[in-house]
């Protein structure tokens, strides 16, 4: 398997941020790290090594990038005004730089879906939300897509727009609904221990009150929230609907 580490001084950011990639061909898989991680999580984890026979076969060609939680929501000393922004830089970096990175990296025509578990999940939900045309599809894995159960009673207009359960209730701009519809958006989640089949639910009815199609697969109730999981359910995905 082909593998590289790069990095730069993120103009978004302030500050150097490393991305790694896995392949050399396929449509481009985006991973946004857990909670507190970094670009390297996936691979300590062996959730890669269960993607090896898809990126070896040149179907994906992964990228993997840091977060900046620590530096935002996971912050308790941290401002709730002051994480939001960093919340906001957080996305400009994803939008304006890691994907014309990958697209430099791939071809302007290949397509991209983004990625993640736990809190990844909701970063990799909002990204694609807020950015319909610069993403074909979303995998979430085990995620809640409301930012408040992050944000330790704090709230304003920018947690708002970074709240999946929050905003889309009230979008009704049409080109946005329109890129979202022709989007593929897969919301798994177990029914084990620390997961929250319920939250997924509501967010699946938001979705279908404003006619946005997706698939929701809920997993039983051996299906945890952990690694395990993780790592059974992304090779699914990529082998079964891609």
């Amino acid at each position: 398997m082909q593998r590289h580490i790069t990095s730069w001084y993120s103009p978004a950011l302030f500050k150097e941020m490393p991305v790694v990639t896995y392949g050399h061909y396929g449509f481009a898989l985006l991973l946004v790290p857990t909670a507190a991680a970094d670009y390297l999580e996936y691979e300590r984890f062996q959730l890669i090594d269960s993607l090896a026979p898809f990126i070896d076969a040149g179907k994906i060609k992964v990228f993997s990038i840091n977060s900046i939680n620590t530096e935002s929501w996971m912050n308790n000393d941290m401002e709730g005004a002051h994480k939001a922004i960093r919340q906001n830089q957080f996305n400009e970096y994803v939008f304006n730089e890691v994907i014309p990175f990958i697209k430099n990296n791939t071809s302007w025509d290949t397509p991209v879906i983004v990625s993640g578990a736990s809190f990844g999940a909701l970063h990799s939900m909002n990204l694609f939300l807020k950015r319909p045309d610069l993403f074909n599809g979303v995998i979430a894995m085990s995620g809640v897509y409301d930012l408040t159960e992050y944000t330790k009673g704090y709230y304003d207009e920018q947690v708002y727009y970074n709240s999946p359960m929050h905003y889309i209730p009230n979008l009704t701009d049409e080109w946005y609904l329109n890129h979202i519809r022709n989007g593929k958006i897969i919301i798994a989640t177990g029914s084990g221990a620390y997961e929250d089949p319920q939250a997924n639910r509501r967010f699946s009815e938001v979705l279908w009150n404003k006619g946005i199609w997706h698939e929701l697969d809920i997993w039983g109730e051996d299906i945890t929230h952990d690694w395990p999981t993780w790592r059974k359910m992304l090779p699914h995905f990529i082998s079964n609907r891609f």
